[in-house]
């Protein structure tokens, strides 16, 4: 990933928290059919390997596990995302020299991946990762909630995915290399906007305010 130093996110409680709140990941894969992606929802498991090992399950139908991988898997951790208007910048007034762009946070993992078909290894992945995203309900559905022969039944049609993560990249790209006034006018901006997700990167602007 291309990354300016003034945009280099490389705390790694930082980047563990980045790849927390990303619900929805990508899995990249280089195979002798080429590459191979798959979106899918990942656990993060941190007390297992030197910076934590990455858990989720695909379809069986789906041909990326049967392609083996030719190198390292990549794993895009995609964060809040929004565009800039150069109508924003303090600059447009003084000189016009602007150009519209995009903020947005992203972290990168990369591993050695592993597909598995063991039925106990995929219940406690698919256990675990129903437990993160249903945790925060007030009446939490359980895999133990579905009769035992359907869950039997459901675990045959996917297969699982376990990434130890051997390096991490990060990027927050939050108007950094723009002047104290330039950024002031784009978190005042986003925070009018009518897109939450634009509010959101709104608030992660870096201002004298913060």
């Amino acid at each position: 990933m291309y990354t300016p130093p003034a945009f280099r996110e490389d705390d790694p409680a930082t980047l563990l928290q980045m790849m927390r709140e990303t619900r929805l990941a990508t899995l990249v894969t280089t195979t002798a059919e080429g590459l191979l992606a798959t979106p899918l929802p990942l656990y993060l498991d941190e007390g297992e390997g030197s910076q934590g090992v990455l858990y989720g399950h695909v379809a069986r139908a789906n041909p990326q596990w049967k392609a083996l991988p030719l190198a390292e898997a990549l794993v895009i951790f995609q964060g809040p995302e929004a565009y800039i208007t150069p109508s924003w910048y303090a600059s447009k007034q003084e000189h016009g020299k602007v150009v519209p762009t995009w903020n947005y946070a992203a972290v990168h993992a990369y591993g050695p991946v592993e597909f598995f078909e063991d039925e106990d290894r995929l219940r406690e992945a698919v256990t675990r990762l129903t437990d993160l995203h249903e945790r925060p309900r007030a009446a939490p559905w359980a895999v133990t909630d579905a009769p035992e022969a359907f869950v039997r039944a459901q675990l045959k049609g996917i297969v699982g995915v376990r990434l130890p993560i051997a390096r991490l990249e990060g990027k927050r790209k939050m108007s950094q290399n723009r002047p104290e006034a330039d950024r002031e006018g784009v978190a005042a901006g986003l925070r009018e906007s009518l897109s939450e997700a634009d509010r959101e990167v709104g608030a992660m602007i870096p201002t004298a305010a913060k």
